[in-house]
């Protein structure tokens, strides 16, 4: 029988790799990049020039590099005489264990690195380097100084260390055995989602709900009404084609569908079709002819003449495209409303961040040869090169949890859903990344899709913007000019968190908040200035746009589908499962 300590041990332990575990999952959850196919990462050739170009740049700045490391070097005086101030950020949950700050020699490790790292990321900072060489070069530094932090190591991190002793070297069996199979099933990286727990169409994308049309680049669900009258007017929801739909009904407290449902809006989802190379001719062009056939499948089914639509990020592009070609034929009359969420048009906006500032001639040319030759881009791939962008967020955390200390990783829908990327046809991608430099939604005439000219300025719909305030891969500056683009009457909402957790962010979350205002102001700073911060969710004004824009209450319809176009299955759908 275990002895009284050694069962307080194991609970200690237990709750201490809970709490990592939790720590772990908000994290990356904040950090989940739903994989944007415009802007691409770093190729290793270029990350090789970056490191060239750094070196030759403080060879050239003597003085910069004395300067900060004169600086290091006072400060690690300190850390020795135990005067130092250095600290972790808040957010930096590498040195969350107090094991960090009572023992001497780890607090001096910790303070060492810390002091270290910001020397590099300043002599960096300081360089006489271009905006775009400095944003690679801030970027290979970051990766390696965040790769030889202590918590990374067994032997420097007293979690890592004191987890062994406990388990009796158990954790490092664990955590081998984790090791090898993320080495032969997860491509090398450590995975980030404990899979196992999660099946579609089981515990989520549960939402009831019928396949109503089917192509060959999509399927579109219609779900099943939960209250005893619905407005009319159907709401599509056309998702990212990088990453599945069913981010929009995860767990039944953040389901988008069925907050929208409850709020009687007749649900539309179009779930799409996992490309193979035999569909590398596909484009976005296909892509915008197939949505067109399914809103008027649902416009046939509801016996109504426009729809509301919302698009979320590259989802939110091909929706844009989409409504510039209607209003091309002078059939803008089919869409009523439109929603954009974390979505940029105008692409110099994004190229201006450092994120875009990676991007150039040289590496688009590299992606769509390689897209070309395999005919589809593989969405673990990129997820792969994503992942490099923000390390410590979507590697390092889950190497310390899943090899170090020996634990599965965190069971988190949102990730579960992360990791579950699709491909995306050679000729689309080619077509996304063209959007870099023609940058059409901001000059009219350069993209012609089907014979029609894509001219924004045509657009005219009750618009709704909406950006995350920690998004890192659209910056709620560059959507801004987004809201831009459609007028100045567009209603511009800036959402508390990231990327997806921006959009997921439902009545009764006590952390969420909102600021929201008119697209009036000419800059994102000015905007600021003007708008109105609100405690809660976005979604208690999302729900009042659709009502006002959704047209009469009716009967929710007794069966799926119609004549034209019967039912041809349950949510949610097959295209899912590709």
């Amino acid at each position: 029988m275990p002895d009284k300590k050694s069962a307080e041990d194991a609970a200690a332990r237990k709750g201490r790799q809970e709490r990592v575990k939790a720590d772990i999952a908000e994290d990356a959850s904040e950090s989940t990049l739903a994989l944007n196919p415009i802007m691409g990462g770093l190729p290793p050739a270029d990350a090789f020039k970056a490191w060239n170009k750094m070196a030759l740049a403080m060879t050239t700045r003597p003085d910069v590099v004395a300067r900060q490391w004169l600086d290091f070097a006072a400060d690690f005086t300190n850390i020795i005489a135990g005067t130092s101030e250095t600290a972790p950020e808040k957010k930096d949950r590498r040195f969350a264990d107090p094991a960090w700050q009572k023992s001497p020699m780890n607090k001096a490790l910790m303070q060492s690195y810390l002091s270290w790292q910001k020397a590099v990321a300043n002599t960096v900072d300081n360089l006489a380097l271009s905006d775009r060489d400095a944003a690679r070069a801030r970027l290979v530094s970051q990766i390696f100084t965040d790769a030889v932090a202590p918590s990374n190591n067994i032997w420097t991190n007293p979690t890592a260390l004191k987890t062994l002793i406990d388990t009796g070297g158990q954790s490092a069996i664990e955590g081998m055995k984790h090791f090898f199979e993320d080495m032969t099933k997860n491509g090398g990286l450590p995975s980030s989602v404990d899979a196992s727990k999660f099946k579609v169409g089981e515990n989520i994308a549960t939402s009831p709900g019928t396949v109503v049309f089917r192509n060959e680049v999509l399927e579109l669900i219609h779900y099943t009404a939960t209250t005893d009258k619905v407005y009319e007017r159907p709401f599509v929801l056309v998702p990212p084609q990088i990453n599945k739909y069913y981010s929009v009904d995860l767990s039944d407290e953040k389901s988008i569908v069925k907050f929208l449902t409850s709020q009687g809006i007749q649900v539309w989802c179009v779930s799409w079709r996992n490309p193979t190379p035999a569909q590398r001719d596909w484009t976005l062009a296909t892509y915008i002819e197939a949505l067109d056939e399914a809103v008027e499948a649902a416009m046939e089914i509801t016996g109504t003449k426009s729809v509301n639509m919302m698009g979320s990020c590259s989802g939110g592009i091909t929706l844009s495209a989409y409504a510039a070609w209607i209003a091309a034929q002078d059939r803008s009359d089919k869409i009523e409303a439109l929603i954009l969420a974390v979505c940029v048009l105008n692409t110099q906006a994004e190229s201006d961040s450092d994120f875009g500032a990676l991007v150039t001639p040289e590496t688009v040319m590299v992606a769509k040869q390689a897209s070309a030759t395999l005919g589809v881009l593989d969405g673990q791939e990129m997820a792969k090169m994503f992942a490099w962008m923000r390390p410590n967020d979507l590697i390092w955390n889950y190497w310390v949890n899943n090899y170090l200390l020996g634990n599965k990783p965190p069971a988190f829908d949102v990730l579960y859903w992360n990791a579950d990327t699709t491909r995306l046809p050679a000729g689309l991608h080619a077509d996304f990344l063209d959007l870099i430099f023609t940058n059409p939604f901001m000059n009219p005439g350069t993209l012609s899709l089907n014979g029609k000219s894509i001219d924004m300025t045509k657009v005219k719909h009750p618009t709704m913007v909406v950006a995350g305030t920690t998004d890192h891969i659209t910056p709620w500056t560059a959507v801004y000019e987004t809201a831009r683009i459609f007028g100045e009457d567009t209603e511009f909402i800036l959402s508390n968190s990231g990327h997806l957790q921006s959009l997921l962010n439902p009545p009764g979350n006590p952390k969420a908040w909102y600021v929201k205002g008119k697209a009036k102001a000419e800059s994102p700073d000015a905007w600021v200035d003007t708008a109105e911060k609100h405690e809660g969710s976005w979604w208690t004004d999302w729900a009042p746009f659709l009502h006002k824009h959704s047209g009469k209450q009716v009967a929710p319809p007794k069966n799926p589908g119609s004549k034209n176009n019967p039912p041809l299955g349950p949510a949610p759908g097959t295209y899912i499962f590709d």
